[in-house]
């Protein structure tokens, strides 16, 4: 390639843009790996890959039930995977999370694609969070981690423990090695990953909370300090709010960059990449400041030379694919549930169609409703539509769309007693007497519909629904906007349900066909 054409080989951040919340990566080879967090969520635990650094896929699923498997029978929004931490130490790669209500776990594989092993529990306790090991040069390891203030009741602090090599057991007692309340102004100290580098132990680690606080490196002689510290990066005039924890990585040639995430609330924990460089032994990162300080850049030459150059706006807007037609056995690596999977919830042969049985909850709740099948929220405009049949006699069983967060709203079709609905409803408030509350309701031509939902990029959703083999599209009651979830943006899910009470026999679901996904006028 020519100097010109390289020089035109740009990224744009985010390169990740939709929920792929507190990642942590690593180079082996030349190959990257990440992973990111997925709370309440089964399968858990995603893993991307990627040669660039930009252009990511979603290739495995490292948790397919979430431990405690029966606690997680439910949803637990809020809880479970927390951040986790990736490394590849000894000829295995190592994944270290937390769940802030029972611990923190450790799994391994030889093959990041998996399989992956069970996860053990190297440290119980509550409020333990964001854990990272390290594997010191005298082959001694260490752990970081943060704390939980809604379950431990302490925070803003970082603490180191010596564990095992093996990631199995504790061998030392834990140590305070950061105290952000000595520190003037940080508050929500949280996010360490722990690395060494030229004899120096660095912990990077964001402070001030997600969506108004900055990134902190700090730096030791000795792994339990005491430790100096600079921030490094900020949002400063950028757009880019946060900016929070991520991961340092070095590409082949030996440059050094950075992953974090900007919370974008509806569409979640968005993933930017920033050019990182050693100067006066500190890292600098993104659009130098001054003082060590440092902002997100918006655009920069791919870290990887690319075969053909790739324009502004190319490809670090990609996502990892979206659609699916179901000619693969089993939900796609893509899909996860609201909670850990039970037998029979789903039948997916690989013929071109996927069916839910309709599920029941106390209240008829979706945010109840473990069986939902979920992908992220993209962070541009999409318009998600698919072929929904509705299945079983039983009135009030109903199947369809729902935009998903702390509130949410469903679009597809309900069995009535004279026959089947096209229907919008959304939830209600805390408090109100009923759980649902309907925007919209008509008869449909039929009790198969072709379904379709479009986001626009202040996450407000309009509906509309057409006859099979008509091509005429009508619209269908109000616009209304998504709500984020707890700690991630909203979800676009598929969903049957049956009302409270429904005998199991009679509850009959919901299939679907190919679901198609355009992201901002792009095939995703």
């Amino acid at each position: 390639m020519t100097d010109e054409r390289q020089a035109m080989a740009l990224y744009s951040n985010p390169v990740l843009d939709a929920d792929w919340p507190d990642p942590d990566a690593i180079r082996v080879g030349d190959d990257f790996w990440l992973v990111a967090s997925s709370f309440n969520r089964a399968p858990g635990l995603p893993v991307l890959h990627s040669r660039d650094l930009v252009t990511w896929e979603h290739v495995a699923n490292a948790l397919p039930h979430v431990p405690p498997v029966d606690h997680y029978a439910l949803p637990r929004r809020g809880s479970g995977v927390w951040a986790p931490s990736l490394r590849h130490h000894d000829g295995r790669f190592v994944i270290v999370y937390p769940d802030p209500d029972h611990g923190i776990y450790v799994l391994t594989a030889t093959d990041p694609r998996g399989p992956w092993s069970e996860p053990w529990c190297l440290l119980p306790g509550r409020g333990l969070i964001d854990p990272c090991p390290l594997w010191d040069d005298d082959g001694q390891a260490y752990l970081v981690h943060g704390w939980a203030g809604s379950r431990a009741g302490i925070k803003n602090r970082l603490t180191v423990v010596e564990v095992d090599p093996g990631l199995r057991q504790v061998v030392g007692g834990p140590r305070t090695v950061v105290d952000g309340e000595e520190l003037p102004g940080f508050r929500t100290l949280e996010g360490p990953k722990l690395y060494k580098r030229d004899g120096w132990y660095w912990i990077f680690a964001p402070a001030g909370g997600v969506a108004t606080g900055w990134q902190t490196v700090f730096r030791s002689r000795s792994v339990w300090g005491p430790y100096e510290h600079r921030v490094v990066l900020e949002q400063d005039t950028t757009p880019v709010n946060g900016p929070h924890q991520g991961a340092w990585v070095d590409a082949p040639d030996g440059s050094d960059w950075f992953l974090h995430f900007q919370d974008r609330g509806v569409f979640g924990r968005v993933v930017h990449l920033q050019p990182m460089r050693w100067v006066d032994g500190w890292p600098q990162i993104g659009e130098p400041l001054g003082h060590g300080r440092g902002r997100p850049v918006a655009v920069h030459p791919l870290p990887v030379p690319a075969a053909e150059p790739v324009p502004a706006g190319g490809d670090g807007r990609r996502e990892p694919v979206r659609s699916d037609d179901f000619t693969i056995p089993g939900p796609a690596v893509r899909w996860h549930w609201q909670a850990n999977p039970q037998p029979g919830w789903v039948e997916a042969s690989g013929d071109g169609a996927l069916r839910l049985r309709a599920q029941v909850t106390a209240r008829g709740d979706l945010r109840e409703h473990g069986a939902v099948l979920c992908q992220q929220l993209p962070g541009r405009p999409s318009t998600w539509t698919t072929r929904v049949t509705l299945q079983g006699d039983s009135p009030g069983v109903r199947g369809g769309l729902v935009l998903l967060g702390r509130e949410y709203a469903w679009f597809g079709l309900v069995r009535t007693p004279t026959g089947v609905d096209v229907a919008l409803r959304r939830s209600t408030p805390a408090g109100a007497a009923a759980v649902e509350e309907s925007l919209a309701q008509a008869p449909a031509p039929g009790d198969t519909l072709d379904v379709r939902l479009a986001i626009d990029d202040s996450g407000t959703a309009s509906f509309s629904w057409c006859a099979l083999g008509t091509g005429a599209w009508q619209d269908l009651g109000p616009t209304w906007t998504a709500v984020a979830g707890h700690w991630i943006g909203a979800e676009v899910g598929l969903f049957a349900a049956a009302p409270p009470g429904t005998p199991a026999a009679e509850r009959g679901g919901a299939l679907f066909g190919p679901v198609r996904v355009t992201v901002a006028g792009k095939d995703a």
